[in-house]
């Protein structure tokens, strides 16, 4: 996407990439532009403005300065060439559906996807494009899929809930061996910091910067990253007409302020993720546990020779199914029941009856969502006051799957 190798180093970037005090009064902070709308200093320029012949500010839903610093930070940051900011994850995801794809396309996606994303499949379904579900992880089911009408691959890795991954460089190859097919890659579980699909062959990498980016909880908002021509086509027909998907000035400011700490907050996430993960495996009353720094993950080398880390998610099931899942979240006392995820607190959810209900029960058996699945998003606390509160809640659960067992045994004498 962009082989130039970035003069400064991820957290320089972060912090001071696109911005100079100088130009801003030496303002430390960049400004708030809260503007709707901007005059123009002639009538030609406004006219050249709309027709996209200069690249001035006019309207916001279309671009602002804040949000115009915010993207260029964070396309470099993903190595990319331009970016465009949303009001959510979700209206990144669907302004790239729908300038990329058109009735009559098809487009390729994992086995398993955040459940809005899997909703909105379905309705653009209903407009005559064709979406297939195919295990990315089969290169040969891969290949076997593609067609003259596919137009894009989509894909989540690791995936949310279940931490599968998608080799990504495999997959472009694949990929781009056909004209037309455009790669496009959430990267919300890793953020830059992690991992950079661009950089891996894909050709569009979409975010909810509600998460990790933002980091604090407080804002809901979307990015996409690409190329200047892609990036042009989602801002000019995604984002100003067909979804109106605007992020505010305000966001962008706090979601800058986020970026500022993401290098120290992600390696804080990783390292704890990594505690909890371990003391999961360690325990009886653990069914599985899957994340991507055990060596028992399945794809285990994928993981380490594509990420930078293993990340903050944690997806494990305990013995006895959905009702000790339950019992053991609202045992939890220090980790919050929320869903989200990304955040300095700590946070726990179950994925099928919350994050993933828009799939049907046959739906999640089908692309692996158990019912007793429960998600760790594993936040910035002292890493003994998670364990503490992961073992009592574990030990919670223990006693309650030992005691039927118990039972039985003595009605067996």
């Amino acid at each position: 996407m962009n082989n130039k190798r970035p003069a400064f180093g991820f957290s320089t970037r972060a912090i001071h990439h696109g911005y100079d005090p100088k130009d801003h009064h030496g303002a430390l902070v960049p400004p708030i532009y809260l503007s709707a709308t901007f005059a123009f200093p002639t009538a030609e320029y406004g006219a050249a403005c709309f027709a996209g012949e200069a690249s001035g500010h006019f309207y916001t839903r279309i671009s602002n300065p804040t949000l115009a610093l915010l993207e260029s930070r964070m396309a470099a940051l993903e190595n990319g060439e331009a970016a465009v900011a949303f009001s959510s994850g979700m209206g990144a995801i669907a302004a790239t559906f729908w300038t990329l794809l058109r009735p009559g396309d098809e487009v390729i996606v994992s086995q398993t996807l955040y459940g809005c994303t899997f909703a909105l499949l379905h309705g653009i379904s209903e407009f005559g494009i064709k979406v297939r579900h195919v295990d990315l992880t089969d290169l040969a089911a891969l290949q076997a899929a593609l067609g003259p009408a596919t137009r894009m691959i989509y894909c989540e890795t690791p995936a949310n809930p279940t931490l599968r991954l998608v080799d990504i460089a495999a997959v472009a190859r694949l990929a781009h061996q056909q004209p037309n097919v455009t790669v496009v890659v959430d990267n919300t579980y890793c953020t830059p910091y992690l991992q950079r699909p661009l950089e891996l062959g894909a050709d569009v990498v979409v975010h909810s910067a509600t998460k990790y980016l933002s980091g604090h909880g407080d804002i809901t908002a979307g990015i996409a990253v690409s190329s200047h021509a892609i990036a042009q086509r989602i801002r000019l027909q995604g984002l100003k007409d067909l979804t109106g998907a605007v992020m505010s000035p305000q966001d962008a400011a706090l979601l800058m302020r986020g970026l500022k700490t993401l290098a120290l907050r992600m390696d804080r996430h990783c390292s704890n993720a990594q505690a909890v993960a371990e003391a999961l495996q360690a325990h009886p009353a653990v069914q599985w546990v899957t994340y991507p720094g055990l060596a028992s993950f399945p794809q285990y080398e994928l993981a380490a020779r594509q990420m930078k880390r293993s990340g903050g998610m944690i997806a494990f099931e305990l013995k006895g199914g959905i009702d000790t899942g339950r019992r053991f979240m609202n045992a939890l006392k220090l980790f919050t029941r929320a869903v989200s995820l990304g955040d300095a607190e700590s946070l726990a959810q179950h994925p099928a009856s919350m994050t993933h209900s828009t799939y049907t029960p046959e739906e999640r058996a089908q692309h692996g969502i158990s019912e007793g699945l429960v998600r760790l998003s594993v936040g910035l606390e002292d890493v003994a006051d998670l364990l503490a509160d992961v073992q009592q809640a574990l030990g919670k659960c223990a006693r309650a799957v030992a005691r039927p067992t118990l039972l039985a045994a003595h009605a067996g004498k």
